[in-house]
């Protein structure tokens, strides 16, 4: 007998299989709908009822969407579209309200005529929304009359009910997130105000007003209306994505057409930087892991331009043609397709699967961008001259790239000097500490657990890589070092699968200096390795700021907080403490440093990701870009909330 069927109980039988009836499975497995509990699956709650507005806009039945955070953790959703229907339906015998609120997979969106194109959770929003909630509320405003009905955790408390006459049609969803459900409670302003201003940027026209009754918002007191229009649609977008970044071809580059039954809409600027920044968007669903409309936009790029280059001979016969990498250096672009019947892979939507969307944009696109270049013979000469310049970087790129390739992870001479390398082979196992310095780096090598952790002790700061193209970064011997110990390469080698670390842990001292390499080191990552960003394998080390001596106890504080605490206790016991402000690693012997920054059990670790690649990327330029004017006004306006700086 198998082990696994050793496992059976012998009494299985139908007795012990399950059916969830109706919302219970929702409830049970939660993270299956709506990707997890904590404080991005909240939010996703309140993106479901914003994106069911949404496509009544998209249908152009609605122009306005209302959006209140409430002070009692509530959040609604007002629009000026047709009203969910009311009436019953012959098979349920409900009324169709009650069935979107209470049946998965029932809704307007699947071929019955009430959407050509829409959003949402596979058409399962409002009743993922209703079980995941403690109490909903319903307002319909139909047929001149006001229809309501309330739900509690997924079950109506009673039947629809006609509260009075309405002067307008619209739906208002007013839900309150179920604590049983959620580990972190609250809507933050910040995350909200980014989707409704993406979702004006793509449906252009649209009104959105975000009311935050809570008195948490920078846009004003409670109570203030922040309101989001953008007529120019995703011309207003790159233009966003731009700012302060020198663009090169004004106006963007600009296409919308609709094509067998889909709409294409595509607009790009180049700007006088090093990165890519691309945006693909399905059914204003933004699909991270691109799919074919970006496949079919980055093939209309490449070839057009090429063809534009060789038609007024910006580019010699004898030169070979530019490359996707090329032509993508300093873009910025987002793509927009709506589409009558989206193939997402996967639960999350992140990919967009329908083939013949990739011709589809490749011809509109195609055709939009050449007819731009032939109209505007400047703009289309800086973006030729920017991208022969990038193809000339890259081919000395590539034989740098060629002295920092490991040839083999056997050959462990052929890793840097100053790595100490850990015996482990399994890279999910192993961890790689990057300090500063080699004071550092020595109590790091003396403390470790040799079996899984591995040091990596950098000299001084490492290149701003932002500011500089591959050829250069790659000639810094530091970050030489970095790539070859991670093994992953960096260019057209790159290959995330081959990391040997699955930790890549930055440890750098707490203060000024520490701050800035450690800002360094994250911006080589987000440029040169972003799949490690995404794939959650950095870390920042949280070593503790201060050690407190009381006789023979030792206790470490990591904030301020923590220490005050600490010596409030010690004076409450009469005790006379001794404090030591630890400003760099290399002040800890290694038990030390073991003790409070690298054993597992007891070690805090921040790991870094990113929710919004284009709130990084700005992030980023007004960090490391070559404008020193938005630095400043960021210093200026985050000064007073710094923590624990030394000067």
């Amino acid at each position: 007998m198998s082990e696994a069927a050793a496992k059976i109980p012998s009494s299985y039988d139908a007795k012990n299989i399950q059916v969830l009836e109706g919302l219970e499975a929702v409830r049970r497995r939660p993270g299956m709908y709506i990707g997890s509990t904590d404080t991005r699956g909240l939010h996703h709650l309140l993106y479901e009822i914003v994106d069911n507005a949404i496509d009544e806009a998209m249908g152009g039945h609605a122009d306005e969407i209302v959006v209140t955070l409430h002070e009692d953790g509530a959040a609604s959703v007002l629009d000026n579209g047709r009203g969910i229907p009311v009436d019953i339906m012959p098979k349920q015998k409900k009324p169709a309200l009650e069935v979107v609120f209470t049946v998965l997979h029932a809704g307007g969106k699947f071929g019955g005529g009430g959407y050509k194109v829409s959003g949402g959770l596979h058409g399962v929003g409002m009743s993922v929304v209703n079980a995941l909630s403690e109490k909903v509320q319903a307002w319909v405003y139909r047929q001149g009359k006001v229809h309501y009905q309330e739900y509690k955790r997924g079950k109506p408390v009673a039947p629809v009910a006609t509260q009075g006459k309405a002067s307008q049609t619209g739906t208002l969803i007013r839900f309150y997130p179920d604590p049983e459900v959620f580990e972190e409670m609250g809507f933050h302003w910040d995350v909200v105000a980014h989707r409704l201003r993406e979702l004006a940027f793509l449906n252009k026209g649209t009104t959105i007003k975000l009311v935050d009754e809570r008195g948490e918002s920078p846009a004003g007191p409670a109570g203030t209306v922040y309101c989001f229009y953008f007529e120019g649609g995703l011309k207003s977008f790159v233009r966003h994505l731009n700012q302060g970044l020198g663009p090169i071809n004004i106006p963007p580059v600009y296409v919308e057409k609709g094509i067998e039954g889909n709409m294409v809409e595509v607009a790009l600027q180049y700007n006088s930087g090093f990165s890519e920044n691309i945006l693909a968007f399905a059914n204003n669903i933004n699909t991270m892991e691109g799919g074919s409309h970006l496949t079919g936009f980055r093939t209309a790029l490449t070839s057009t331009l090429n063809r534009y280059a060789r038609q007024a001979q910006l580019i010699k016969e004898s030169d070979p043609n530019l490359g996707g990498d090329d032509v993508r250096e300093g873009l910025t672009a987002v793509i927009s397709v709506k589409i009558q019947e989206p193939q997402f892979e996967g639960q999350t939507k992140t990919k967009l699967g329908n083939s013949e969307v990739a011709g589809q944009v490749q011809n509109v696109f195609g055709e939009g961008l050449m007819e731009y270049l032939m109209e505007h013979p400047s703009e289309a000469r800086r973006i030729i001259e920017k991208s022969v310049i990038a193809a000339r970087a890259r081919e000395a790129a590539r034989k740098a790239r060629d002295l920092v390739q490991r040839k083999s992870l056997l050959e462990s001479s052929t890793l840097p000097g100053k790595l100490a390398d850990c015996s482990e082979r399994d890279p999910a196992r192993c961890e790689i500490f990057i300090v500063e310095g080699d004071s550092a780096g020595g109590s790091a090598k003396q403390g470790r657990s040799r079996n899984f952790q591995a040091i990596l002790p950098l000299r001084g700061k490492i290149l701003n890589v932002h500011k500089a193209r591959e050829d250069k970064v790659l000639a810094s011997e530091e970050i030489r070092n970095l790539i070859t110990a991670l093994g992953c390469g960096v260019g057209d080698r790159y290959d995330p699968d081959k990391l040997r670390y699955h930790r890549v842990i930055i440890a750098t001292d707490a203060d000024v200096d520490g701050s800035h390499i450690r800002t360094l080191l994250l911006t080589f990552f987000w440029r040169y390795m972003r799949e490690l960003v995404d794939r959650g394998n950095i870390y920042i080390a949280q070593p503790p700021l201060y050690k407190i001596e009381k006789g023979k106890q030792v206790d470490y504080a990591y904030t301020e907080a923590e220490k005050d605490k600490l010596l409030a206790k010690s004076a409450g016991q009469g005790a006379e403490p001794k404090v030591q402000r630890y400003k760099g690693l290399g002040e800890m012997n290694p038990d030390q440093l073991w003790e409070t920054t690298m054993n597992p059990e007891s070690r805090i670790l921040m790991r870094v990701d990113s929710e919004d690649g284009a709130a990084a990327e700005r992030l980023f330029e007004t960090l490391m870009g070559v404008d020193v004017d938005p630095r400043k006004q960021f210093i200026k306006t985050h000064a007073l909330t710094v923590r624990n700086l030394d000067i």
